[in-house]
């Protein structure tokens, strides 16, 4: 009862780690708070999946308040379909597929900022604008070094680093909450009270 209880609650915290997934997706657009690159297209692509703003942000407060209105809303409908009759709690299906399709968003969020520090950084080398790290697979990221390949933005590596780690870490949160609710919601189903009933008529 105590986990049921916390897997509902939980689903308060979506709302601001949306919140900061969207500032800081936001922050991925100004490098060290300079809007002249996004301005000119020079930042890494990534940055325009709108993971964080729209995905692992909008989209999860929208998902986060259905399923908070799910939870404290009870109804009962009952079906008939023959010599049965089916008692279907309509908020938990309702409340699981949510939670699935939440889990899906901050999944997505997830990926692609991680596909993002892999990736590296669009910058400005003694080559021309590029990505320099695309293809070590990430290994620059031990080998700081390195980094100074990127002449401008200044300090991009860290900047796209930092935040697309904090990206990471937020909607990791969120797909752990969605995926103990959609846990709870189908075992409840199933096993607990709002389980769909299946009952012979009366002769």
């Amino acid at each position: 009862m105590f986990l049921k209880k916390c897997s509902e609650y939980s689903i308060l915290a979506i709302i601001p780690l949306a919140v900061w997934n969207i500032v800081v997706n936001i922050l991925l657009y100004f490098p060290n708070g300079d809007n002249t690159y996004a301005a000119s297209n020079q930042l890494t692509n990534y940055v325009w999946f709108f993971q964080g703003i729209c995905f692992g942000g909008i989209m999860m407060i929208i998902i986060a308040t259905i399923l908070l209105l799910v939870d404290f809303y009870k109804c009962c409908t009952t079906c008939c379909s023959g010599k049965k009759r089916y008692y279907v709690h309509f908020p938990k299906l309702g409340s699981m597929m949510f939670a699935a399709l939440g889990m899906l968003f901050s999944a997505y969020t997830l990926i692609i900022s991680a596909l993002g520090i892999a990736q590296g950084p669009y910058c400005r080398t003694s080559d021309g604008w590029k990505y320099p790290f695309a293809n070590t697979a990430g290994g620059y990221l031990s080998d700081s070094s390195t980094w100074s390949q990127c002449l401008e933005p200044n300090y991009v590596v860290q900047w796209n680093l930092i935040l697309f780690s904090i990206q990471i870490v937020l909607s990791a949160l969120q797909v752990i909450i969605c995926f103990c609710k959609t846990i709870f919601d189908l075992r409840d189903i199933f096993c607990g009270t709002h389980r769909i009933l299946t009952q012979p008529d009366n002769i």
